[in-house]
């Protein structure tokens, strides 16, 4: 069995397939998923959707794509949701310095206190960082002692993913490992087996050979297979540690 830490199933290209799209996983193996949230309405939506069903698991932050949108209150809503049982972290929050949909000095704003609220609640957080090491790496160093992190979809370089080794965090792959031109191989192969985890962001980039398609959390086996190739390793045991690794990092029970 596989977990999909990493899916925006609120998304509008899910619309009414939820449960034919969560059939589909269990049938490919995909016996959980974590809900990603991108706002505080979209968290709102994401706990309605996972409260009734045992196989998910939410999560509630913003965006740094969405950070400039942000109101007054967003936060404390994001607060009051992470009291739930159902949710399990804080985000995705972060810096995107590629896209800059929101101005930088906002980004940073709501990482940081998006951090100090994992630490608050003893939640880890969810992060994405894109054309924004230095940055990233900086913010990582500065966070409280103690605070469980992931960077999601990594596509970093070599500094920013030690940093996050270094202070405990655990790192995450997507799809892109599986297409031909993906270029981080060697990042791949120096993640710990216990700090490694796989997702699939869907419904964005989805995996060869649905490349170009809506991603879905069934996918998440080609993203394991992949990362297998990669390490020299058994399917089986990408898949079987991949899972430790999520429950022990979400603080989900182990699967029956």
């Amino acid at each position: 069995m596989l977990i999909d830490t990493h899916c925006h199933l609120t998304h509008d290209r899910f619309g009414d397939d939820v449960d034919g799209t969560l059939a589909r996983a269990l049938e490919a193996g995909v016996e959980r998923v974590v809900v990603i949230a991108s706002t505080a309405e979209d968290a709102g939506d994401v706990l309605e959707l996972v409260r009734n069903r045992e196989s998910l698991w939410g999560t509630a932050g913003i965006h740094p794509h969405r950070s400039g949108e942000a109101e007054d209150g967003d936060l404390e809503r994001v607060r009051e949701l992470l009291e739930d049982p159902r949710m399990v972290a804080v985000g995705e929050t972060g810096l995107d310095f590629h896209y800059d949909f929101s101005p930088r000095d906002v980004q940073r704003r709501l990482f940081e206190a998006h951090l100090q609220l994992a630490a608050d609640t003893g939640l880890p957080v969810v992060v994405h960082s894109r054309s924004a090491d230095d940055d990233t790496r900086a913010l990582i160093r500065d966070c409280p002692r103690g605070l469980r992190g992931v960077l999601h979809c990594f596509t970093g370089g070599r500094d920013l993913q030690e940093t996050a080794l270094e202070a405990g965090w655990s790192i995450s792959f997507t799809g892109l490992v599986t297409f031909r031109n993906f270029d981080a191989r060697e990042a791949v192969r120096r993640v710990p087996r216990e700090r490694l985890m796989v997702e699939t962001d869907a419904p964005y980039l989805a995996p060869a050979p649905h490349r170009g398609k809506r991603n879905e959390p069934a996918y998440v086996r080609h993203v394991a297979d992949a990362v297998a190739r990669i390490r020299d390793e058994a399917p089986e045991d990408v898949a079987s540690y991949t899972t430790e690794n999520a429950e022990a990092f979400f603080a989900l029970d182990p699967a029956p």
